[in-house]
C-alpha cells in the first residue's frame, strides 16, 4: 500500500537539531492492517490473536484498532462510516479530519490475504520498541540504584520481564487441522514401536513404574511427593541416572543432535549440594553406603571400585545447579540456556517448596506456589521436556493410621494437583514400622517381626493422578543404605531352585 501522505503522521525535524534514533516503527504497515480491516471486517481475526492496541506505535492508529475491534467483537459492521462517530472529530492529522484519514486507509488498502504478515511486522517491531524499553529501564536503574536494591534483584527483575515477554502475544499458537495432530500422534506411536521398550515417553530405568506411565511423557509436569524419608530424592536421583545413562543422540542433516534414547538431564538441586548428589549416585551404583564414602570408611577395593565408576560418570550428560533460594523466572532461564547450548530432555526440581516466586516475597505462600507450579507446567510445554518436580506432604499423613499418601495431602494442593499430569507419592511402610518395634519377647514383638519380613526393603510409589494413563501402585525394592530403587523380583520371577 502507497504511503498516504509524506506529511501525514510525520514531523520534520527543525534545522539544526541533533540527529537521534526512532524508536523501530513501521506506519504503512499499520495504515495496510487498519485499512484491510475496514474494507472486510474478516481481516480483523487474521490478527486479533496476537496483535494488541499497544503493539501499534501511532496513537491514532491504537484507537482506530481498539474502535473496531470493540464494533467488530459486538457484531456491527467497522467501516469509516461506523468509525468516524466513535473518534474525536477534531483530531488533527496533518490538514485532514479523521473522517478523511479513514476514507483513505480504506479507499488505498489492497487486500486482506497480507494482513496477517503486516500484523507480523507490528508485533515484531513492538517487540523491538519493548526490549529497548527493557535495556533503557536496565541502564537507568544501575545508575540511579538505591543503597539496598542488590544487582541480583535487578537481574531477577529483568529476567522476569523478559521471559513475560516472550510468552505475551506469541502469534505461533491457534487452531490447527485435526488431520496435523494426528499425524503427530501416529508418528508418536512408531516411534514408541521401534523404541526399546516400546515406550512412548523417556525409560525411567523402572520397569513396572514404564509399564504403567509409558515413560515420562514430552511437556508433562510430573509431581513426585512424600514425607520426609521417604526416598524422594533417591528416586529422583535413581530415574536421572538411569535416563543420563542410557543416551544415545544422532546428528540430523541440519547439523542439530537429536535423542535417539535416554536423555539430557538437568537437575536442580535446591537443597543438597552437587558434592552430595554426586556421593549419593556413586553409593547407588557402586554399592558402597554414601555414609562410608563420606566417612573413608572404605578398603582399598572400595575405593578402586568407586574410581572406575566415577569415570564412567564423569561422561554422563547430567547437568546439576545447586543454587539455593532459586526463584521460578531463574529457574526457566537456566533450563533454557541448557537447553540452547547442551540440549534437554528432562528437568528435575528438587524441591517445590524451597522455590521461590519472581516478585517480592509474597505472604500468600499457596498463590507464590501457584506461580511456580503454573511456571513448570509451562516451561514443560515451552521446552518439550518433561519436568519432575519434587513436593513435600503435609504433616495430617503422620495422624492417619493408614499413613499412605492421598491427593489432599499435598501442601498447597489446589495448584499442585491442577496444574499436575501426573502425581506420585513414595510410600514405605517399613519406615514407620521399624519405629514401632515392641518390646522383644512378647507376642506382639513377634507379629511385629513377622510384618517387617513383609516390607523389608519394598517401597510404593503411588500414581494418585495421571491424565493420559491408569492410577495405581508400583511396587519397587528399596535399598536404603544405598538410596537405591530398582525392580521388585517376585518369588514368580526366580529362577527354579535344584
Amino acid at each position: 500500500m502507497a504511503a498516504i501522505d509524506s506529511n501525514v503522521l510525520k514531523l520534520a525535524p527543525e534545522p539544526g537539531t541533533p540527529a537521534y534514533r526512532m524508536a523501530p516503527h513501521n506506519i504503512e504497515a499499520e495504515q495496510s492492517v487498519l485499512g484491510a480491516i475496514l474494507i472486510n471486517n474478516d481481516a480483523f481475526y487474521r490478527v486479533s490473536d496476537f496483535l494488541k492496541q499497544e503493539h501499534f506505535f501511532e496513537p491514532i492508529h491504537q484507537t482506530i484498532y481498539d474502535t473496531a475491534a470493540s464494533l467488530i467483537r459486538a457484531g456491527k459492521v467497522a467501516t469509516p462510516v461506523t468509525l468516524k462517530t466513535f473518534l474525536p472529530a477534531d483530531t488533527d492529522l496533518g490538514g485532514i479530519t479523521v473522517g478523511q484519514y479513514l476514507a483513505r486507509l480504506a479507499a488505498e488498502a489492497t487486500t486482506i490475504i497480507n494482513a496477517h504478515d503486516y500484523g507480523r511486522t507490528i508485533y515484531e517491531l513492538a517487540l523491538r520498541r519493548d526490549l529497548i524499553g527493557i535495556g533503557t529501564d536496565m541502564v537507568n536503574v544501575a545508575y540511579d540504584a538505591p543503597v539496598d536494591f542488590a544487582p541480583k534483584a535487578q537481574i531477577e527483575d529483568a529476567e522476569r520481564r523478559l521471559y513475560e515477554l516472550a510468552e505475551s502475544g506469541r502469534y505461533d499458537g491457534g487452531f490447527q487441522k485435526f488431520s496435523q495432530a494426528l499425524t503427530t500422534a501416529v508418528d508418536m506411536a512408531a516411534a514408541a514401536f521401534q523404541r526399546d521398550g516400546r515406550l512412548s515417553g523417556i525409560a525411567t530405568g523402572l520397569r513396572d513404574l514404564d509399564n504403567k506411565m509409558g515413560g515420562l511423557q514430552h511437556s508433562d509436569l510430573i509431581i513426585v511427593a512424600g514425607r520426609p524419608g521417604m526416598g524422594k530424592t533417591a528416586l529422583a536421583t535413581n530415574i536421572a541416572y538411569n535416563i543420563a545413562r542410557a543416551y544415545r543422540g544422532e546428528i540430523q542433516a541440519d547439523g542439530s543432535n537429536k535423542t535417539v534414547n535416554g536423555g539430557i538431564v538437568g537437575f536442580f538441586s535446591c537443597e543438597m549440594s552437587a558434592e552430595q548428589l554426586a556421593t549419593r549416585i556413586l553409593a547407588e551404583q557402586t554399592g558402597i553406603s554414601s555414609a562410608s564414602i563420606r566417612r573413608g570408611g572404605i578398603t582399598e577395593s572400595d575405593f578402586d571400585k568407586i574410581r572406575d565408576y566415577s569415570i564412567e560418570l564423569q561422561s554422563l550428560p547430567l547437568y546439576v545447579d545447586e543454587t539455593g533460594g532459586l526463584s521460578i523466572s531463574q529457574l526457566t532461564a537456566r533450563a533454557r540456556r541448557l537447553k540452547r547450548q547442551k540440549g534437554l530432555d528432562l528437568i528435575i526440581v528438587d524441591y517445590i517448596q524451597l522455590l521461590q516466586g519472581s516478585g517480592k516475597r509474597s505472604d500468600n505462600r499457596v498463590q507464590e506456589v501457584t506461580e511456580i507450579t503454573t511456571s513448570l507446567k509451562a516451561l514443560a510445554k515451552e521446552l518439550n521436556v518433561p519436568v519432575i518436580g519434587l513436593s513435600q506432604l503435609s504433616r495430617q499423613v503422620e495422624s492417619r493410621d493408614d499413613k499412605r499418601p492421598q491427593l489432599s495431602d499435598l501442601r498447597e494442593s489446589g495448584s499442585i494437583e491442577q496444574d499436575a499430569d501426573v502425581v506420585m507419592f513414595v510410600y514405605r511402610e517399613e519406615y514407620y514400622l521399624q519405629n514401632k518395634e515392641p518390646r522383644p519377647g512378647t507376642p506382639e514383638h513377634e507379629k511385629w517381626t513377622t510384618d517387617m519380613d513383609l516390607v523389608h526393603g519394598k517401597a510404593e510409589v503411588i500414581i494418585g493422578k495421571q491424565r493420559h494413563g491408569p492410577t495405581g501402585t508400583v511396587e519397587l525394592q528399596f535399598e536404603g543404605q544405598f538410596t537405591r530403587f530398582s525392580d521388585l523380583t517376585n518369588d514368580a520371577h526366580l529362577p527354579d531352585r535344584m
